[in-house]
């Protein structure tokens, strides 16, 4: 595996900010990081990269140990800081030399990057005259200039509009289809339109850890449906796999079931079979967002 975490604690003085988490992310995972603010998400994240010293537990990344082997390990990585730090005053061609000549690559394969991260049209301003968005691209670059195993991306789409969003989105994707990319966001339409797994971290503890589709395929259904009658709790009740029923007004009722099948037709013949006529049925499965929300509240 490319990365390896293994129980893994960290304190800052009495405060537990990690509390003995441990996790692998495979070559050609992309994998979405959550968690509420203060969770323990950048944390974690300075640890992989050798940021951060002082910590129990084990760290492995492209099979270097970060504690034994840190600059071994780190050649193997690119990360991107939540606060994106860039010599503003710097020509976007000159920091990228800059960055290039640190880690002895030619011009040539620089001019390639600019290119493959869409900051040609730019390339010959300051840094101060760019857009959030060619700023994140411009640390997506340096991060990528030494073609690292591993990329590690702390809130890369924070401050971006929509349009920004979707240019990063399109480029991590297209940059992680041979890398491990671990990366936090805030924004639950990136990780459902990029990841392929998430993991969710609470004070510093993982409370999931699981592939998208296994995330939604164990929640709950839920149904809001209008009969044309009002009816009796306990009578709705008699429904297969129902575990509520919420009389909302009248004769409207919000049904959870406790099956990740759908069950419309099974409200449809439960209507038919007793003499009622469905005036609304609308399906209300919870998106990343309310899971997310379930899970850290």
């Amino acid at each position: 595996m490319s990365v390896e975490v293994k129980n893994i604690t960290k304190l800052y003085g009495t405060q537990k900010a990690v509390d003995a988490v441990s996790f692998t992310i495979q070559k050609g995972e992309i994998v979405g990081f959550l968690g509420p603010n203060g969770a323990g998400k950048s944390t974690i994240m300075k640890i992989i990269t050798g940021y951060l010293d002082s910590f129990e537990g084990e760290v492995f990344v492209s099979g270097n140990s970060i504690i034994s082997n840190k600059i071994k390990a780190q050649q193997t990585i690119g990360y991107l800081p939540e606060h994106n730090p860039l010599y503003v005053e710097m020509y976007v061609k000159e920091y990228l030399y800059f960055h290039a000549g640190i880690h002895k690559i030619s011009k040539a394969e620089v001019d390639l990057m600019i290119e493959k991260v869409g900051l040609t049209p730019e390339v010959h301003k300051k840094i101060n005259q760019l857009s959030k968005g060619y700023r994140q691209r411009i640390g997506l670059a340096a991060a990528l200039l030494h073609e690292p195993e591993v990329l590690i991306l702390d809130e890369p789409n924070t401050g971006l509009d929509p349009n920004q969003l979707l240019e990063i989105r399109n480029l991590i994707k297209k940059v992680g289809v041979n890398k491990t990319v671990l990366f936090s966001t805030h924004i639950m339409q990136e990780v459902e339109a990029i990841c392929d797994r998430v993991i969710i971290i609470n004070k510093g503890k993982i409370i999931a850890d699981k592939s998208l589709k296994e995330l939604k395929e164990n929640q709950d259904q839920v149904i809001e449906v209008e009969f044309d009658f009002k009816i009796e709790q306990q009578f709705i009740q008699k429904m297969p796999h129902i575990k509520l029923a919420k009389n909302i007004h009248d004769t409207l009722w919000e049904l959870t079931f406790s099956t990740s099948n759908d069950m419309r037709a099974v409200v449809f013949d439960f209507a038919h079979e007793n003499g009622l006529k469905i005036l609304a049925l609308n399906t209300k499965n919870k998106n990343l967002e309310s899971l997310f929300r379930e899970l850290t509240t």
